[in-house]
């Protein structure tokens, strides 16, 4: 493979966002480990490629389909939103990037029915929707406003996450759901915001979603509740022992979640003051994920 190829292939995958699945991964792989001991690294390995391949695929999926539409060339560019514009300057790479969007589903059809046929029938409740929303997100669930808000969340957090802890551990506990439900909560805050700048573009192509349905500015007390429904259901978590006290080390993040809110109330309708706003988000997610997974270990 040329290394114009492997590049275009690299930025097709969005391999810069990846640490989102990871960070999930390392939420679960915590969890997993204070109830049921470490998981295999033979089953921690086909997870994580499972993870990794599924996330893969929506984004190559989301770049082909903007591509075919004529979203990206419409859509403003920014480090966390509106594509990676590698179709753009190359169209040949069009059928790269839906062989990259097939074969990565592919993977995770075959690991997951490995997974299922060592008798976990009942994964299938999380497999079977994981995949169609792997397919549907881009092309179909963007344009309905309340499943567009929610499916990223519903993908990272309560089939990614909640599936993970599944496999490792053979169960499901009060815990697992509600540290998937954070998770859950977070993603579609990830998505929520990073739709602010794409707008008036993705109206053009038939997309709505909260931003263009009712409008930035009230989309703002959306992102605002998920983040609060978030430190909730941690505080929730910890007063009825389903997490351990250690997990409040979340609550040093909220002077940056205060700037954060505040910020995007004020610039929901400026783009260009909004774009550092984007990057505090995304580093505010990870680190909440990365800290409620130290707090969890805490207690190991």
């Amino acid at each position: 493979m040329g290394i114009a190829k492997l590049s275009n292939l690299l930025a097709i995958a969005r391999v810069n966002f990846l640490t989102l699945t990871l960070a999930c991964l390392v939420l679960a792989i915590t969890y997993s480990w204070q109830i049921a001991g470490a998981p295999s690294g033979f089953l921690l390995f086909w997870v994580t490629l499972a993870a990794i391949s599924a996330h893969i695929s929506v984004n190559a999926f989301n770049e082909y389909f903007d591509f075919r539409s004529g979203l990206d060339f419409l859509t403003p560019k920014t480090p966390f939103s509106g594509g990676s514009g590698t179709l753009i300057k190359e169209p040949r790479a069009a059928k790269l990037a839906f062989a990259l969007a097939v074969v990565s589903l592919l993977l995770v059809v075959g690991i997951g029915a490995w997974i299922v046929s060592n008798n976990r029938s009942e994964l299938l409740w999380l497999g079977i929707p994981g995949i169609l929303l792997i397919y549907t997100y881009t092309h179909y669930i963007n344009r309905i406003p309340f499943l567009c808000l929610i499916a990223p969340g519903v993908g990272f957090g309560l089939i990614m996450t909640m599936g993970a802890i599944w496999v490792f551990t053979g169960v499901l506990t009060s815990t697992s759901v509600l540290i998937s439900s954070v998770v859950m909560l977070l993603v579609n805050n990830l998505l929520l915001l990073n739709q602010f700048p794409d707008c008036e573009a993705d109206a053009q192509v038939g997309r709505r979603h909260y931003p263009i349905l009712i409008g930035r500015k009230k989309s703002t007390w959306i992102f605002a509740s998920q983040w609060m429904g978030a430190y909730v259901l941690v505080i929730l978590g910890v007063y009825f022992a389903w997490l351990p006290v250690a997990t409040l080390i979340v609550l040093l993040l909220l002077p940056l979640l205060v700037k954060l809110l505040i910020g995007v109330r004020k610039h929901a309708n400026h783009i260009e003051q909004l774009v550092p706003l984007l990057g505090l988000n995304v580093a505010l997610i990870h680190g909440f994920l990365l800290l409620l997974a130290v707090g969890v270990g805490l207690a190991i």
